[in-house]
């Protein structure tokens, strides 16, 4: 089988960024490249927020800079033939938060974008962007391409499920501080060891505002070879990459392809005092928890989209389920359709849903007072003054978050419409 295509060469962009000099930043990154002529063809990979940084105060403004941004990108591109990767503030169409996204620019302009996925909140990055949700690998003339954005490199788990849909090159845009480098070198080696992938991590150095950058930029080969490395000048690196190295690393093993199911979903329903206990550890590490309710009779698509928005609040999900005879409470003598222990098996195994617990009461009440998660969700349908344990969840300084159905559907809807067909 002929090997899928590879950037025949790939080069990492290492320099000093100024806070919100956007000229001064694209006229560095210009003439750093054009000292290293690259090769037709090449990967440039520039480090994260290259053209501004992170100039919070001014993220707005930053962010409407962001076509002028990659028509310089486009530029470097057109003039050599080659593609230039880097971070960028992407404005959000909504006017929410922007994006910290990895752009993939050609000649002919943009091919494709991903959005940096774990925000540091070390640095309070999560107080002005959102975080993107996961994404394929970036399908560019010379194969897929999978990108991580700095913090994204200590997910092992990103990376992985990139390399698994194709990539055999992962491409890191990333600020990563001095005070961390050997962190970097090692995870950089780790990320491609483990993948058995090429990777090509540019980072920033020198002063940027107040944090000294690392520089150390990198470009490993499938078995953790550091092919190329800087040091904490400003400078390019570049080699060619060899398609063939990573079909012989994957020929004895390859462990990115093994992906076995070893976690049976139904060890997520969880007695309270069980709950309890997990969540105890889970706060310990200073993750946030996230706790709605429901039926959930008849799982659909609005129930799947409304939980998966509920997990995005937080760091863990927590689905209080209503037992049969609370259902039977709420919706009369013909419901549910489903029990209890079958509804809370199909919870179980959404991926968004970390634990299920069951509760009786005709409210959850108990289980929020119990539990008191930090952020407590609801549909938008409610007001907040009407949501069971709003007032206690925020006297214990948690937040309430109440989200619209993406979908027009409804239990009943589809009961109804069932009894109607037949």
């Amino acid at each position: 089988m002929t090997a899928p295509p590879l950037f025949p060469a790939v080069a990492c962009v290492q320099f000093a960024i100024a806070l919100g000099a956007v000229e001064r930043n694209l006229k560095e990154a210009e003439r750093l490249i054009d000292r290293f002529k690259p090769t037709p063809g090449t990967l440039l990979v520039l480090p994260e927020m290259w053209a501004t940084g992170f100039d919070y105060e001014r993220t707005t403004e930053l962010g409407q800079r962001a076509p002028e941004i990659l028509a310089a990108m486009q530029r470097i591109a057109s003039r050599y033939g080659v593609y230039v990767a880097g971070t960028l503030t992407d404005p959000a169409d909504d006017g929410g938060l922007p994006a910290n996204t990895l752009a993939v620019v050609g000649p002919q302009g943009v091919i494709g974008r991903t959005a940096k996925q774990h925000l540091f909140a070390h640095w309070q990055e999560d107080r002005y962007y959102r975080g993107g949700e996961a994404a394929p690998p970036i399908r560019t003339p010379h194969g897929p391409l999978a990108g991580l954005v700095c913090y994204d490199l200590r997910f092992p788990e990103v990376a992985r499920r990139l390399v698994f849909a194709g990539g055999r090159l992962l491409a890191v845009s990333a600020e990563w501080p001095l005070s961390r480098v050997d962190h970097w070198q090692t995870l950089v080696r780790a990320r491609a060891i483990e993948n058995q992938v090429f990777v090509a991590a540019a980072n920033g150095c020198g002063r940027t505002g107040v944090m000294e950058m690392a520089g150390h930029s990198m470009i490993v080969a499938p078995d953790g070879t550091v092919m190329q490395a800087a040091g904490t000048v400003p400078m390019v690196i570049g080699c060619p990459l060899d398609n063939n190295l990573i079909d012989e690393q994957r020929r004895r093993f390859y462990a990115a392809g093994d992906q076995s199911w070893s976690a049976p979903d139904c060890g997520k329903i969880r007695s309270l005092e069980a709950l309890r206990a997990d969540l105890a550890l889970v706060r310990h590490q200073g993750s946030r928890v996230a706790f709605t309710n429901g039926c959930f009779d008849i799982l659909h698509a609005g129930h799947v989209s409304y939980l998966e928005a509920a997990r995005r609040t937080a760091d863990c999900l927590v689905v209080g389920l209503n037992t049969d005879d609370s259902v039977r409470g709420l919706k009369g003598p013909g419901r549910p359709m489903n029990t209890e222990a079958d509804r809370a098996r199909v919870l179980a195994a959404l991926g968004c849903v970390d634990f299920v617990v069951l509760f009786a009461e005709a409210t959850p009440m108990r289980l929020i007072t119990a539990l008191m998660p930090d952020v407590l969700v609801k549909g938008a349908d409610y007001r907040e003054e009407q949501i069971v344990g709003a007032p206690e969840v925020k006297a214990a300084g948690g937040r309430v978050v109440r989200i619209a159905f993406e979908h027009d559907r409804s239990t009943t809807g589809l009961i109804d419409r069932i009894r109607t067909s037949s």
